[in-house]
């Protein structure tokens, strides 16, 4: 029998507390004080160093936010990295996003699959390795940030008292193991006032890294102006609804939400709002920012217009989301998400769109700007995770490019992405009625903790 085969009589108690986990609504909010990632992605980061406390591994809790639980002795370190925020939950839920629920072998809830389930396996691959008594070579770590989906400022806090891993794997993408993964770069654009007469308001989106499936725009227009628009809606490709307020006319946009690394599996309801109103009162009355976004990214994912389309063979083509779009009487600004190949040039991708972006007279502000990760097939971390997929699934683990970002990057070259989604398999993440398949999930759970006993216990 495989020793990862062992995690199977935790099953029942590894659901029970991803349900638990997921009922904490740990959306991060980048902050400072106590909470630098939020009170409530700190409350969930607490809960499972508590579970941690009651299997009696210790634990570490740094800022609140991020910490570790441990097992094992020795003077190097390995470990398997996760984490326990969301995104928001956004509309659309079939149930609570927050009360997980079971339906037809899948688990539902936000942060069942990104990546609280894989936080609570991790831990209970710890509790598998110590209540068996095995002994490694190494101290062996699961490591839970609570601040990666608003930018992975939780590792750098982390990684700045902690000791950096010998070997890692986070379980936060798909398998077989992802040793490419994308540059992301992440920015503000903005105007220094908003200059539009016709469009009053506008908003759009929460997250930067998530395609916005709602926007909003506030009209000062004429009675035939409305009437026009919204005849020319009827033939634009989007879903628009009409309303009369008391401050003009709201024209409210629907979309698909997607995670911002496949913005083309989404429809942006930002982008398509502004292409209509563009096509019905041009851009000065709108202002600089949706010129901009209009004329620079129209409805496109690839930055052609933007002037940075590009890809490589290693890692694919380069992807743009506008993420938020905020205006208001006195500001405007615009939230872009740009994942560009791992052989790119980052800093010559943000020169060209500060660029254009001085055409409108807009500036830009870097938010977060991570450089792509590439991790050579012959190292030993890959041959440890290639030899544990194989022995569990019996078939072999293909290496693959991601546009995610992942704490792999965090890792100086020590990390890879592995797991827990399976190819074929679609968990909708970032997404509303996001869940996972139980019967893989606890495959997965195989897995991970055969690659966690292998790098507790190589000699390497």
């Amino acid at each position: 029998m495989l020793f990862g085969d062992r995690i199977l009589a935790y099953k029942d108690e590894i659901f029970r507390d991803i349900k638990e986990l997921v009922s904490i609504p740990s959306c991060a909010v980048p902050q400072n004080g106590e909470y630098p990632c939020g009170e409530q992605a700190a409350r969930a980061l607490q809960w499972i160093l508590n579970r941690a406390k009651e299997m009696g591994l210790e634990t570490v809790n740094v800022d609140q936010a991020a910490g570790h639980a441990q097992y094992g002795e020795g003077p190097e370190v390995a470990a398997v990295l996760t984490h326990v925020d969301v995104v928001p939950a956004g509309d659309g839920w079939s149930s609570d996003p927050f009360c997980a629920v079971e339906r037809d072998g899948k688990l539902y809830g936000r942060g069942v699959a990104d990546d609280k389930g894989s936080a609570v396996v991790s831990l209970y691959c710890l509790k598998a390795l110590k209540d068996a008594g095995v002994i490694g070579k190494r101290r062996l770590r699961a490591i839970f940030g609570a601040g990666e989906e608003c930018g992975m400022n939780d590792m750098p806090r982390y990684f700045a008292s902690q000791e950096l891993p010998v070997m890692a794997f986070t379980p936060d993408a798909e398998y077989g193991i992802c040793n490419r993964e994308k540059g992301i770069l992440q920015i503000e654009v903005s105007a220094p006032t908003h200059d539009g007469t016709t469009l009053t308001a506008f908003r759009a989106g929460t997250v930067v890294n998530a395609v916005p499936d709602k926007a909003m725009a506030l009209l000062d227009c004429t009675e035939m102006e409305d009437h026009q628009l919204q005849r020319l809606a009827d033939a634009k490709e989007g879903k628009f609804t009409f309303r009369y307020t008391l401050d003009g006319m709201m024209v409210q946009s629907t979309g698909v939400s997607s995670h911002a690394m496949e913005p083309e599996k989404g429809f942006n309801a930002a982008t398509h709002l502004i292409r209509l109103l563009a096509s019905n009162f041009g851009h000065t009355v709108l202002g600089s920012l949706c010129a901009f976004i209009d004329d620079a990214i129209d409805l496109e994912t690839n930055g052609l217009s933007l002037g940075i389309r590009q890809r490589d063979k290693e890692s694919g083509p380069l992807t743009v989301n506008v993420g938020v779009v905020d205006i208001g009487p006195n500001h405007a600004k615009a939230l872009l998400d740009i994942r560009y190949p791992v052989t790119a040039d980052g800093d010559k991708i943000l020169q060209t769109v500060e660029r254009r972006a001085q055409r409108d007279g807009l500036s830009v502000k870097v938010l977060n700007h991570n450089k792509p990760l590439y991790i050579p097939e012959h190292t030993s971390l890959i041959i440890l995770l290639k030899d544990a997929y194989q022995s569990v699934t019996g078939k072999p683990a293909k290496l693959y490019a991601t546009g995610g970002g992942t704490y792999a990057r965090q890792l100086q070259g020590k990390g890879v992405a592995f797991g827990p989604v399976f190819e074929g398999q679609d968990y909708r993440l970032h997404q509303s009625d996001e869940y996972i398949d139980m019967e893989a999930f606890l495959l997965h759970a195989q897995i991970c903790l055969e690659a966690m006993y292998r790098m507790f216990t190589d000699a390497n």
